[in-house]
């Protein structure tokens, strides 16, 4: 078991490699969790050309190839739009999180779908506006059907952030690499199998920490909108949106229950 084990200055090189990592993770995450719901929204839009361009944009993020994807932000992009060399670290989380956008925006376009047709007649009823919908009916029914698949998603872009070795970004595989090629001249030799084993391990400890944190969110998601008889719903008495009568609020119920 000791032969596993790398030298402290080892495994600080490492723990550089999974700073860039877990940055470019958060980073890009961010930038995709806004993509997908900009774009998942305006895929069930009634505005045909802002359908089209969300389709537009799903079919190409999801068609191309990430490590393409990449290398065209960092290094062709720059050059069509004629601008000095930017960060690559930028450059890779938009690549990202782009790439997450387009299968993260069908996620989002699925599960508002899924959410029964009466919730959101009923809050045409009330007369909410397009936003308090969204913001206080839909997305939180909603929420459950997306953790999931977005847990998954997020394990994809962790190992897909291995690709930004490639621009040159020193991130875990990229330092595993400098390990690996300058291991005949430390002081203590570094068996390659004994490198990438530690380099496994530490890509799957944080996959599992990214899918413990969306464990933990799906279970304060269902607790939180879950109902004595064990249907989510969502309480609209405590939205306040511009033309919601108190009377017709009551006769509501105070609540939009699925299934209309």
């Amino acid at each position: 078991m000791s032969d596993l084990l790398l030298t402290p200055g080892q495994y600080q090189a490492l723990w550089i490699g999974v700073q860039v990592t877990v940055q470019l993770l958060l980073w890009s995450f961010c930038v995709g969790v806004v993509l997908s719901l900009v774009f998942g929204l305006m895929r069930l839009s009634e505005n045909r050309l802002l359908r089209g361009i969300a389709l537009s944009y799903v079919e190409l993020f999801r068609g191309i190839s990430s490590i393409v994807l990449l290398f065209w932000f960092a290094f062709a992009l720059p050059i069509l739009l004629d601008i000095g060399q930017p960060s690559r670290v930028i450059m890779a989380v938009f690549a990202l999180g782009a790439n997450m956008g387009g299968y993260g925006a069908e996620i989002v376009r699925g599960a508002i779908l899924s959410v029964p047709k009466g919730q959101h007649e009923a809050t045409t009823a009330l007369n909410l506006s397009g936003y308090h919908r969204v913001r206080h009916i839909i997305l939180p029914q909603a929420l459950p059907v997306i953790l999931p698949p977005f847990g998954n998603l997020t394990i994809e872009i962790l190992k897909g952030t291995a690709l930004v070795s490639l621009v040159g970004l020193r991130d875990l595989a990229f330092s595993a690499e400098i390990l690996r090629t300058a291991r005949t001249q430390m002081e203590v030799p570094i068996g390659v199998p004994e490198l990438f084993i530690n380099v496994l391990i530490i890509y799957f400890v944080l996959a599992q920490i990214v899918s413990l944190l969306f464990r933990l969110a799906e279970r304060a998601v269902s607790a939180r909108y879950r109902q004595r008889h064990g249907r989510r719903a969502v309480d609209v008495s405590d939205v306040d949106a511009p033309g919601v009568a108190g009377a017709g609020a009551g006769a509501a119920g105070g609540s939009v229950a699925g299934g209309g």
